[in-house]
């Protein structure tokens, strides 16, 4: 990854056209070839980008400092810096990807051993199952033999309703799992995510921590 900080103006020019005026900025180059242009103002959302394949020239001569970033649509983002602040790069290697809290971790292990709380019948296929888009936590089947795909998160909201969503669409394509539902289980659902889930034809279950491991009543609440 190459980080530069410099005074530069952006210019935008593809469907639509835009104009950043110059100003002190922070300007991202990944190894995927994605350029993005940040302000110190926020958390982590670009003022603009371009996003891969995408090539990047420097200029020279008469061009000199200037970066044009260039898509296969022909879309151009062009960054004319005025003074180079800072310029490094760094080697960040492979991501390991997001690894899930000890918490959900646990939990998945503990309602994969106990399988049959989340219905009479239901039978466990096996945790972690991989797709192409990564593991679905649990893959079970219900008492009718209907194939069940359950996401475990600590606290429930719209981003995991989303990848549960994903993974079924994966799923449904093998035919030796179709019909496949989904089951979005948490120790706490938000209101959002949980009318999302139920749009979805998604099942929202709440998990108590201490009652899967025997501490207490072992039912879970099913809604």
């Amino acid at each position: 990854m190459r980080l530069v900080i410099a005074r530069c103006s952006v210019d935008y020019a593809g469907r639509l056209t835009a104009h950043l005026p110059s100003a002190p900025r922070l300007i991202l180059v990944k190894a995927d070839g994605s350029v993005s242009i940040h302000a110190d103002d926020r958390a982590y959302k670009p003022l603009n980008w371009m996003s891969p394949p995408c090539t990047l020239k420097e200029g020279a001569g008469d061009q000199a400092g200037v970066w044009t970033v260039v898509n296969k649509a022909g879309e151009k983002l062009i960054i004319t810096m005025e003074e180079v602040l800072h310029d490094s790069s760094h080697e960040l290697g492979v991501d390991p990807g997001l690894i899930k809290d000890g918490v959900e971790a646990h939990l998945q292990e503990l309602l994969a051993d106990r399988i049959d709380t989340l219905g009479e019948g239901y039978t466990l296929i096996r945790r972690e199952y991989m797709t192409a888009i990564g593991p679905v936590d649990i893959l079970c089947r219900d008492a009718s033999g209907a194939t069940v795909a359950v996401e475990i998160k600590r606290r429930g909201e719209i981003d995991g309703v989303e990848q549960l969503t994903r993974y079924l669409e994966l799923l449904n394509r093998d035919p030796h799992l179709a019909p496949v539902r989904g089951v979005f289980a948490a120790q706490e659902i938000k209101p959002q995510a949980r009318v999302l889930a139920s749009d979805r034809g998604m099942d929202c279950v709440v998990l108590d921590y201490d009652a899967l491991r025997g501490i207490e009543d072992d039912k879970l609440r099913l809604f």
